[in-house]
């Protein structure tokens, strides 16, 4: 290993996405953003933390399984990363509970918005709660009570159940003392009660309430002693062996299910759970003392993201905005072809609007004059109006090739049933590559005109979901450039065909060209510096994690070259450290959208050369995925980029956050002046009635 290369020089990848969940709970305590939104918040957090277990912690918890010693970048091995990672997961998420209980709970209720607490009901909640257990809840319980019939319940992943301690003979005379009742997923977790009931304008109660509070009557002529809550986090990953299988797809159906059963990594109790039934669970779920979560209230914090839609409270959300749509298109009908004709289109999400994405397909589905489609789709939703119209240009005979991801993780289920759809039509489906997975945001449409075929091409940074762009900002590229054009055409032949790849023109592709390409103009960045010249790089992405990259930019850092790094979750480089990176700075912005655009900015001498991915510099997008980085040539688009993408980020003053070398980040300040916040600024320049500032 080189001296650039050293571990000391990398930063933890587990650890970095801990601190990502400390600035999403941060968001949570933060009184300038509405309440319902500091809710949300929190709910994304737990989310987020799920995952992290899901993934990440089975990971770990795997390869100390499999006995394996090996170190990772940053020089721990899988057992010192797990021992930290729970320490500081059992501090993350007492910090959750405390801000839940103490500050958005009690706000909540200063402005209506109450949780009913079971020891805190009147009479006449009891019996509207009593009447909604009997009719809605106990028809579709299943209590199971622990005896050598009736061994210990499958219990999925992430679901609610409850452990209930007994005393007395049941109508067999049989002695059980445990039991275990499984809440069914069609239930919801949290209910609202009628105003007149609940006394205030908003009251909810939790399903675990409703059932802890009427779960004798499951137990007739016994003695319940004890009702606990519990929750079970399992290893989520998928292990298909592509090389084996002859279907991917149906071999992926047939892996799903076992998803829900997986090894348990996690076990989240009520505060208040005995002993006894902590030791039970314990045991069989095989876990340890150190995987633990007691919890002082619900389980599952994620199940309260659905409160903010059933509370009609404006004034408690981020206000609405209408997303813009660039003046060329805004006429209805607008003609998307002959707009891209006249020059190349650019889009950032969410402060544009998405329809011209999704106009685009609807257009190439029923022009006559289109012969062929070509997408690709990683993660698009289990509605999407891009899929049906899709299907739409299938039925009407044209040649539709749609590269499906089926490996895209939690999106599984939703892009094999689009697989399905697409090939009843006569669509053409493929997989990808075996080995790779397809994350390539790409779409193509091939019209005759005049006699000749000429192609159209979408490149973005996100994914083709017409939801997340809503919520995600991205940029995506509208283009006829014949050699742009080319470039996707020979890509989507690698992902349909077989043979050698073939040099581009100007896109960068993984697992090929990306990594080189990428090292070649940092380097060049390096090189310029040390000729006396100005250089300077700008990269923005969701996570900085290849170590042969970080090498590089430590070195143009020593070289003299300004590097201004937006990474929004986990950096394992470390900025600002004396002999190593004076000269880098990274930061990271948390705010009302998820920041997602990839961009790459590259001084060079002063040709500005800007580039926009769907890859983040991490070792699976240049290496094991298919991917590709595509340059902004029209000059007032670059502007754009550099303006609207990288200078407002680089400029906030109020959702940034600032790292140091050890890993740690501190939240910028205006103090006396001026507050910036981009996202705010980007929705006040793009959208066509743009929100007010939460700052």
């Amino acid at each position: 290993m080189s001296e650039n290369t050293v571990p000391k020089q990398f930063l933890n990848r587990e650890l970095g996405q801990l601190e990502f969940n400390r600035r999403v709970l941060a968001q949570a305590e933060d009184e300038r953003i509405p309440l319902l939104e500091r809710l949300k918040y929190l709910c994304i957090g737990s989310s987020n933390l799920d995952e992290f277990f899901e993934i990440r912690v089975a990971g770990l918890m795997e390869q100390i399984k499999l006995g394996g010693i090996s170190t990772s970048a940053d020089g721990m091995s899988a057992k010192q990363t797990l021992k930290l990672v729970r320490e500081q997961a059992h501090r993350l998420i007492e910090h959750q509970y405390r801000l839940f209980n103490e500050d958005i709970t009690p706000e909540l209720a200063e402005q209506g918005i109450k949780f009913l607490r079971r020891t805190h009901w009147n009479d006449a909640q009891q019996a509207w709660l009593r009447d909604f257990f009997f009719r809605e809840v106990m028809p579709v319980l299943t209590p199971i009570g622990l005896d050598p019939a009736h061994p210990f319940p499958r219990v999925l992943n992430k679901s609610l159940n409850f452990a209930v301690e007994l005393q007395g003979r049941d109508a067999f005379g049989r002695n059980s003392t445990r039991a275990i009742v499984q809440a069914p997923r069609v239930l919801p977790r949290t209910i609202l009660l009628p105003s007149e009931i609940s006394g205030c304008e908003y009251g909810f109660v939790f399903l675990s309430s409703i059932l802890h509070a009427h779960v004798g009557e499951l137990f007739s002529g016994m003695e319940v002693l004890g009702c606990f809550q519990f929750r079970v986090t399992r290893n989520s990953n998928l292990f298909v062996d592509e090389e084996e299988v002859k279907n991917l797809r149906l071999s992926l159906q047939g892996e799903l299910p076992q998803r829900h059963f997986g090894d348990a990594v996690r076990l989240e109790i009520a505060d208040n759970c005995s002993p006894q039934i902590e030791a039970l669970l314990l045991k069989e779920f095989n876990l340890t003392a150190d995987d633990l979560y007691r919890v002082h209230g619900p389980v599952n914090l994620v199940r309260l993201m659905e409160i903010p839609n059933l509370v009609a409270r404006d004034d408690l959300k981020f206000p609405s905005f209408a997303p813009g749509i660039p003046s060329m298109l805004q006429k209805k009908g607008a003609d998307m072809f002959k707009a891209m004709r006249k020059g190349d289109i650019l889009l950032h999400h969410p402060y544009q609007s998405f329809k011209p994405v999704i106009n685009f397909i609807q257009q190439a589905a029923s022009d006559p004059d289109v012969v062929a489609i070509k997408q690709t789709v990683y993660r698009t939703g289990a509605d999407s109006a891009l899929m049906e119209a899709l299907i739409a240009a299938a039925k009407r005979g044209k040649e539709v090739t749609v590269v499906v991801e089926l490996l895209a993780r939690f999106d599984e289920e939703a892009n094999i049933n689009w697989a399905n759809r697409l090939e009843e039509v006569g669509a053409h489906v493929v997989y990808g590559v075996v080995g790779h997975k397809t994350h390539a945001k790409m779409l193509m449409v091939v019209r005759r005109e005049l006699g000749l075929l000429r192609r159209y091409v979408h490149l973005g940074t996100g994914n083709y979901h017409p939801r997340t762009a809503k919520l995600y900002t991205d940029f995506g590229l509208f283009t006829c450039n014949e050699e742009m054009c080319a470039d996707a055409n020979e890509v989507f032949s690698q992902l349909t065909s077989l043979g050698r790849a073939r040099k581009l023109n100007h896109l960068w592709q993984s697992p090929f060209s990306l990594h080189t390409e990428m090292l070649r103009a940092i380097n060049n960045e390096t090189q310029l510096a040390r000729s006396g010249k100005r250089a300077h790089i700008i990269a923005k992405m969701n996570a900085l994690l290849e170590p042969g990259i970080i090498a590089a930019l430590y070195e143009a850092s020593a070289a003299g070259v300004r590097i201004d790094l937006i990474v929004r979750g986990v950096c394992a480089l470390r900025p600002g450290v004396p002999g190593l990176s004076e000269n880098i700075r990274v930061r990271s912005v948390i705010g009302r959208f998820l920041e997602h655009t990839r961009i790459f900015y590259f001084r060079n001498d002063l040709q500005h050369n800007v580039y926009l991915a769907s890859a983040d510099w991490m070792d699976r997008n240049f290496f094991r995925r298919i991917e590709v980085c595509f340059p902004i040539l029209d000059r007032k688009l670059k502007k754009r980029v550099i303006d609207e993408g990288l200078k407002a980020y680089l400029q906030d003053n109020c959702q940034a956050w600032e790292m140091d070398g050890e890993g740690q980040y501190r939240q910028k300040n205006p103090r006396r002046a001026t507050k910036r916040c981009a996202q705010s600024e980007l929705l006040e320049q793009l959208a066509s009635a743009p929100a007010k500032n939460p700052n």
